[in-house]
Parts: C-alpha cells; sequence; structure tokens
C-alpha cells in the first residue's frame, strides 16, 4: 500500500499533539484553528468515542454531541421529527430523536435473502419504509436510539455493513447497475467492489460497538491510509461506462470512466474534484464537476485512487469544513499542481485521456436480456421511496418477489431498482405479481416524472430548508399537464429536487433543478446536459408554485415548437440564451 505521511506537531494546551496532515495553504495551523470536527477525530480513539456510553443513557433520545458527529463513520444520522417539532416544545419535550441508519453495498447489489431482511427491519425497527439512495444505499428512517444497535447487527448478519456509508472517508463506490449487460460491466462492478473493500477504515470500533467483538489486548489500531484523523471531508468514488452516465461520474471526488478496447476494459479515465454541494451566501462554495486528467491501465488505477486520496487527506482544509472537499483542494492550488503532485507521488504519468461519449445519465426501464440469458427489469421507484399506497402496492410487491426470487436486486443511481438475474421460467411468476399489486405499470409514468430525482429534506433532514421529496410529485402533477398540453408528455427532462443547497439528489444537474430556500420557496435552475456533463445555472430565485409554473410554462411551449431535431431541453435553453451555460465547464488535460 502507497502512504505519504507528513507529520506536523500543533500545540495544544494539553501538550503537544502529532497532526498527521498537511499546512494547509502554506500555513501551519494552530491546533485551536482546526474544526470542532477535527479535534473530536483527534479524542476519538479511531471513532469510539462515547457511543457506548451515548447508547446507554435512559435520559434522552440523544448521543452525546462529539458521538453525535462520530456516528456517521458507523452509518447513522441523529435527526429528530421536524413535524411534531413545535408541538413537543409545547409541551416542553426534547425533540423526538430518531436516527437514520444507512446500509453500504457496492454498486446497489443485495441478494433476495439480504432483501427481506431489510424490509424486515424497516417495519420492525423503522418507519416502515426503505429509501433507495442517489448512491445506491439503502436507507432506514425514524429508528429510536433503543433500537440501533440490533438494527445495525442484523444488518452485518445478512452480510451487509452499515460502515463508513458516512462521515470524513470514502463512502459507498457507485457503478453502473447492470453488470450482464456485458462482460464489461460485470468486471466494473467486480472492481467497485474490489475498491469499495479496500477502502474501508480499519479501526475495530465498529465491531467492538455494534457487534460486541473484543479488541484483542496489544494490539492497537492503526489506519495505515486514513490515520488517526482520517479525511477532511467525505470522498465519493464513482464508475461508469460509455455511453450511460447513470451514476453521474462527473459529480464525484475521483470520477473512472470505463475505456474499452478490443471489446476489453483497457483501463479508465481519471476524474478528480467533483463536488456539488454548496451553501447560500458563501460565494466560496459551488457545484462543481469533476476535470478529466488523463489515463491509468486498469491494474494501476488502485494505486492512483489511494494517491488521489492520501493527497487530499495531506493538503485538504481541516479548518473550515465548508471549503474542506477535494474541489476545493484542487482549485486553491490548480489543478496542474494537484496532477504534478499525483504523477509524483505516484512515480509515472497518467497517459493522455482516451476518447469516450455519454448519451445519457437516466435509466431505461422495463425489461432486458443479459449476456447472461437471465432477463432484468428495471422499475420505477418514485423519488426511491419503497413503501405501499393505496393500489400500488410497491413494498408488499418486492417482498412476495423476493420470497421466490433466485437472481439479486440492484440500486440504481437515480433511486431506481432492478430486478435482476430473473430465470426464463421465474419471468412470467414475477410479472404476475408486479400486476397483482398495481406495480406493473407506474399510474403516472411519463417522460418527466421517469426523469425526477428528489432528496429527503422534510421532515426528517436537520439541513432541509424546504421539502423535495414530499412535494415534488404533487409539483410534476401540475408540470406534465403544460408537458401533455404540448405534446411533450413523453420526453424525458432531468428534473430534479433538493430541500437544501447540499444537492443530495444532485439538483445542479438537473436540465430543470429546484433548492428549497424556505418552505414553499425554490431556486430553480436551467440548462444542465442530459447526460450529466455540464451543469446548470439559476434562473430566479425564491419562487413559489405560482411562481414555478409562470416561468416554465412559457418556455416548454416555446422547446415544443422551437427545438432542433432530438435537441435535450438543457440544450435548448443553453442556445435560446434563457441563461448561460456554466461558468465551471469541466476540463480535459491534454
Amino acid at each position: 500500500m502507497r502512504t505519504v505521511t507528513k507529520q506536523i506537531s500543533i500545540k495544544a494546551d494539553s501538550g503537544e499533539l502529532k497532526y498527521q496532515g498537511n499546512i494547509f495553504m502554506g500555513k501551519q495551523l494552530d491546533y485551536k484553528e482546526l474544526s470542532e470536527d477535527e479535534h473530536i477525530k483527534d479524542k476519538s480513539d479511531f471513532l469510539r468515542g462515547s457511543i457506548k456510553d451515548s447508547l446507554k443513557n435512559p435520559l434522552t433520545g440523544a448521543l452525546f454531541p462529539d458521538d453525535v458527529k462520530l456516528i456517521k463513520y458507523h452509518g447513522s444520522y441523529q435527526q429528530y421529527d421536524r413535524d411534531l417539532e413545535s408541538e413537543r416544545r409545547q409541551k416542553k419535550l426534547e425533540p423526538l430523536y430518531q436516527f437514520m441508519v444507512r446500509v453500504r453495498a457496492a454498486g446497489g447489489v443485495t441478494s433476495p435473502k439480504q432483501w427481506l431482511a431489510l424490509d424486515e427491519l424497516s417495519e420492525q425497527y423503522g418507519n416502515g419504509t426503505l429509501k433507495l439512495t442517489t448512491r445506491q444505499s439503502f436507507q432506514f428512517h425514524g429508528i429510536l436510539k433503543r433500537n440501533l444497535k440490533p438494527t445495525i447487527q442484523k444488518v452485518n448478519e445478512v452480510l451487509l455493513s452499515t460502515l463508513a456509508t458516512c462521515g470524513d472517508v470514502n463512502r459507498n463506490v457507485m457503478c453502473n447497475p447492470n453488470p450482464y449487460q456485458s462482460h464489461i460491466h460485470e468486471e466494473v462492478y467486480q472492481f467497485a467492489k474490489e475498491i469499495s473493500d479496500y477502502f474501508l477504515p480499519k479501526t475495530t470500533a465498529y465491531h467492538e460497538i455494534w457487534l460486541d467483538q473484543e479488541k484483542v489486548a496489544g494490539t492497537p489500531d492503526f489506519e495505515p491510509l486514513y490515520h488517526q484523523h482520517y479525511l477532511p471531508r467525505k470522498f465519493k468514488i464513482a464508475l461508469a461506462i460509455p455511453p450511460n452516465n447513470a451514476i453521474d461520474v462527473f459529480a464525484n471526488d475521483l470520477g473512472l470512466i470505463a475505456i474499452e478496447e478490443n471489446n476489453n476494459i483497457a483501463g479508465y479515465n481519471i476524474c478528480v474534484g467533483g463536488g456539488l454541494g454548496s451553501t447560500f451566501g458563501n460565494d466560496a462554495t459551488y457545484p462543481r464537476l469533476a476535470d478529466v486528467i488523463g489515463f491509468a491501465p486498469k491494474e494501476k488505477v488502485i494505486d492512483v485512487a489511494e494517491t488521489v486520496i492520501a493527497i487530499q487527506r495531506d493538503y485538504g482544509n481541516r479548518s473550515d469544513r465548508k471549503l474542506s472537499r477535494l474541489k476545493h483542494t484542487i482549485d486553491d492550488r490548480g489543478l496542474e499542481w494537484f496532477v504534478a503532485e499525483l504523477q509524483n507521488r505516484l512515480g509515472w504519468n497518467l497517459a493522455k485521456p482516451k476518447s469516450y461519449r455519454f448519451k445519457s445519465n437516466g435509466d431505461e426501464y422495463g425489461w432486458l436480456k443479459g449476456s447472461n440469458n437471465k432477463w432484468f427489469y428495471t422499475l420505477f421507484v418514485e423519488h426511491g421511496r419503497v413503501r405501499d399506497e393505496n393500489d400500488y402496492q410497491l413494498k408488499t410487491a418486492l417482498r412476495e418477489i423476493a420470497k421466490i426470487h433466485t437472481g439479486d436486486f440492484r440500486l440504481t443511481g437515480n433511486q431506481n431498482l432492478i430486478i435482476g438475474n430473473i430465470e426464463e421460467g421465474k419471468k412470467q411468476g414475477i410479472d404476475a405479481i408486479l400486476e397483482l399489486y398495481g406495480v406493473g405499470n407506474h399510474p403516472k409514468l411519463t417522460g418527466l416524472r421517469k426523469s425526477s430525482m428528489a432528496c429527503v429534506a422534510l421532515n426528517t433532514c436537520g439541513l432541509a430548508f424546504a421539502e423535495a421529496e414530499r412535494y415534488l410529485p404533487s409539483l410534476i402533477d401540475k408540470l406534465e399537464v403544460i408537458m401533455k398540453n404540448n405534446g411533450l408528455e413523453k420526453d424525458e427532462i432531468n428534473i430534479r429536487m433538493t430541500g437544501c443547497p447540499n444537492n443530495c439528489a444532485r439538483s445542479s444537474l438537473g436540465e430543470i433543478g429546484f433548492v428549497g430556500r424556505a418552505i414553499g420557496r425554490y431556486n430553480m435552475y436551467l440548462g444542465a446536459s442530459h447526460n450529466g456533463d455540464r451543469l446548470n445555472t439559476l434562473y430566479k430565485e425564491m419562487l413559489s408554485e405560482e411562481n414555478i409554473l409562470e416561468e416554465l410554462e412559457p418556455i416548454i411551449k416555446a422547446y415544443a415548437q422551437d427545438r432542433l431535431g432530438e435537441e435535450h431541453f438543457g440544450d435548448f435553453v443553453i442556445r435560446k440564451n434563457i441563461v448561460e451555460p456554466t461558468d465551471r465547464p469541466i476540463r480535459v488535460m491534454n
């Protein structure tokens, strides 16, 4: 394993702290200049903190403050039900604290047995639903503190994990979700699993706290890559196979574009510096797409990835977490500096990027026969929420399918689900289950709706300013009327909504993007590309629903009348100067 460690002594009141990380922007940081999270990590004993004691504390449904930060590394966020906030405050009760738990599954693949276990946990300890995330993970919501440990234990019993789905480490590794589209897809999926396992934290804290394993005496923890203080912020990796960019490869800290030559994977184009989160009122924060810096043969890609992570570990901003992602490290020091540092540490140079072409970042729905002669059914799941609703019994249908299914389930990066590796003899039975529970054809599956995404937002996310998942379906109802009146009901326009600018549903890559500013008010962005290689641009701020419909109706009408051939909506609004193209395009180094 290649690691580069630079020790910096930082004086603290308690003595001398050996801080493993580089001087930020050429300035030696005083201990007090480090962010609160860095102090918490420093004294956490490799992510243990006082989580065990927090879980046992009967006086509150919350964890101790430091443990609220540390539990993210273990796969959970402390939240509370914001719908009940005022009522509970009036009754002098603490907020209804609850926990989101995120399950790690590289490439989003699980077995029917695992699906049934997760389904059961959502009923036993969660709010009765499963959330399929935009990073091909599962989320439980509404778990009370007393149920956290049994939930995580059960996840591990079926050979899944929640470790490192959150926190300042590499998160779930994404890839194109159907490995049997070709043997190339299978190879990329296997590589995604290898990368995911390789960059897991090595601390034994997770197994001690949640799985009751005892630490072996005399064996101190050691993180060969992350070191004692882990990364300055979260790190995301995704692998894409042209021409499909369903995982939005350029939105990641490290993107890997598979290059096929002579029907084999020759290697990967290396993309660095993607990240879509920002903060209102802070111009130093911004969405950014990754730059393409070169090509590496497949046998050297893990070495490249490890070195990219090590550079971010050593040079990332540990003072201000809003400026701590790899994109800021690159922009502060320069892309040329970053490539030079990378190649210097590697001891060899990347080759020039290979040519590639993406056509879309959406999913293809319905039946597809794989290269292994088995069947795959891509099912639309509105905003990733698996639940039963009236005549649309999605959760029950999938439970019944899992009982007879001998293949697997695959999450897409667009919050949808592929029922995978279906035997020819079981295809008809699965079709019958989908039909029985009203799931075979979504009652409102138009081009606009099936290209939509939304984050959880209210009522559980503490960062949300406005609704997203609970509101976007009704907004699409109204927009679909406009689309139908203009003959566009089958046209796929990427529409994405987030409740805040952290961009969990990648609203910056929506041809129509909405970011919540306040209850019922959204900033509207237009002009992203249909294939995920161009950000959108702010069109208007603080729009109500009435404003949104008033603004979009004439634009949609003009699109129907004046589009050029198969021109996509995002390209149309750029060509018509409705918005200017983004001022942060992707750079490709030659």
